[in-house]
């Protein structure tokens, strides 16, 4: 959608940072809690999810308790950065229902995976069935987590953000 750029105001950050803590809150809820009617506050909502700034709402799981305990951070460096190897890199890691997130780099790797596992050995059988089996993978250094000492969702909605007042929605 192509709407004019305008700044996220002080309701939307409010509107978007309660809904970082609690996207089941109803409306009414919601509206009570960022001090709006709900109409005005149910216009707002959908504003920002058809601008995209919401994309969906998601349920947050705990890894272990669903069989995940593992987590591991995997650099991975292509022999050549050739686009159909690019494109075949990204297509195989974006099908692994393991791989929660990939991100393209700058720096000594290409890559950067956050891979869960049931086991070590299960992360073992993903390495050599999967990722040394890509064509074009050159390298493949795997660092496993310890202990998670911070994992937030929530994005920073301060006032004075930059990033959040780059938001575009036409009232």
């Amino acid at each position: 959608m192509n709407l004019p750029q305008t700044a996220l105001d002080r309701l939307d950050r409010r509107i978007l940072a309660t809904l970082q803590e609690s996207a089941r809150l109803s409306n009414a809820d919601l509206a009570r809690t960022v001090g709006l009617s709900p109409s005005p506050c149910l216009r707002r909502v959908r504003d920002l999810e058809e601008a995209g700034v919401v994309r969906r709402y998601v349920a947050l799981l705990d890894p272990k308790s669903v069989g995940w305990p593992v987590s591991v951070f995997v650099q991975v460096t292509l022999e050549r950065q050739a686009e159909q190897a690019l494109e075949r890199f990204e297509a195989t890691v974006g099908a692994r229902p393991e791989v929660m997130e990939c991100y393209l780099m700058t720096g000594d790797a290409d890559y950067l995976l956050r891979v869960v596992a049931g086991s070590i050995e299960a992360y073992e059988r993903f390495l050599i069935d999967v990722l040394t089996r890509v064509p074009g993978v050159a390298s493949i250094k795997s660092s496993f987590a310890l202990k998670q000492v911070k994992y937030s969702t929530a994005l920073p909605l301060d006032e004075g953000d930059a990033a959040s007042q780059a938001w575009t929605r036409s009232r």
